[in-house]
């Protein structure tokens, strides 16, 4: 509307305040972009009083809990340019009436083509060969590897991710099926979890971290020799009990790309185990995913300033993006 201020956006991704600035550019004068005058907690608080939008922190570092949406009593609009939505409390969001929007889908080939490259390194053994040539060796006959064409997959959670694997992979002839809480129409089989786990020769983790899905999967009930693939976050799976099927043998192998602690301490008995193949949470980062993430974060703060419906919200509010001059 002419005349109007411009809205307060705070900016929390990781880059420099000129980089950012740049990266909203298209949204002109209608907005005004700021950042926290430190990376930290005071920073946080400090600088939610005055936000109206905030554009989230995708390395999960500044994270809105219940204390941070007090400190923000002119939020209307949190857009996480990320799919994960780990930290934030949607409760508390939801109760002040504050929509939060993810960008669900935008790295859904890529996450996919690494799930299934990495499934393909596990069953062909490429770390150990690459690492046995490097050494001088030539273990043409010791690897043991196998096609990963006419494995039974299964897959852990079908948004758009889930739904992208399962089209890889059956594509690369594999038997796919997958679990979800809530089943779709899809080409594949809906099995319950502990079957699916059981019966799975890769089983591929894409499912969101919630309060429910912490801990889900453990790979002691996988089967003998299958291998895992986890790509959602790393608090998906039993920490303890991966640790366990992998130094028992009970694992053919792991391939992550995320982790409970990121970075990965240099201590971690992960780094120990040579049939771990190991991704620093890459899976989602390309350069056409960052185009499509960046457009996506554009045209939703576009239509919060338009009062046109914003796309994705997960935390159950209306989409709808109402300007506000305070909350008691």
């Amino acid at each position: 509307m002419t005349g109007e201020a411009p809205w307060k956006v705070l900016a929390l991704p990781p880059l420099p305040a000129e980089a950012l600035r740049g990266l909203l550019g298209p949204l002109g004068d209608r907005v005004e972009v700021s950042v926290p005058e430190s990376r930290d907690r005071p920073g946080l608080l400090t600088a939610l009083a005055g936000a109206e939008i905030v554009v989230g922190d995708w390395s999960g570092g500044l994270a809105l809990d219940a204390e941070a949406v007090r400190a923000a009593p002119r939020l209307a609009f949190v857009q996480q340019p990320s799919v994960g939505v780990d930290g934030h409390d949607l409760a508390a969001l939801a109760a002040a009436g504050v929509p939060l929007a993810n960008t669900a889908g935008v790295s859904a080939v890529a996450v996919a083509e690494w799930c299934l490259a990495a499934a393909l390194s596990l069953s062909r053994r490429l770390p150990e060969a690459d690492a046995a040539v490097r050494a001088g060796g030539w273990p043409q006959l010791d690897l043991g590897p196998r096609e990963l064409h006419g494995s039974r997959v299964g897959i852990v959670g079908f948004g758009p991710i889930g739904q992208e694997c399962a089209r890889m992979f059956a594509a690369h002839g594999c038997e796919v099926s997958y679990w979800t809480r809530r089943p779709r129409e899809a080409p594949y089989a809906h099995r319950p979890l502990p079957e699916l786990v059981a019966s799975s020769d890769v089983l591929v983790v894409v499912v969101a971290l919630t309060e429910e899905t912490r801990g889900l999967v453990d790979p002691l009930r996988m089967s003998a020799g299958s291998l895992l693939v986890n790509a959602a976050r790393g608090g998906v799976v039993d920490g303890a009990a991966l640790l366990s099927a992998l130094s028992s043998g009970h694992l053919g192998g792991a391939a992550l790309d995320v982790f409970e602690t990121e970075p990965l301490p240099a201590d971690d008995p992960l780094r120990d185990h040579p049939r771990v193949l190991l991704s620093p949470h890459v899976a989602g980062v390309t350069a056409q995913v960052t185009g499509r993430l960046v457009r996506r974060v554009l045209d939703n703060l576009g239509a919060a300033l338009d009062g046109r419906p914003v796309t994705d919200v997960v935390n159950g509010t209306g989409a709808v993006v109402r300007r506000r001059t305070g909350r008691a």
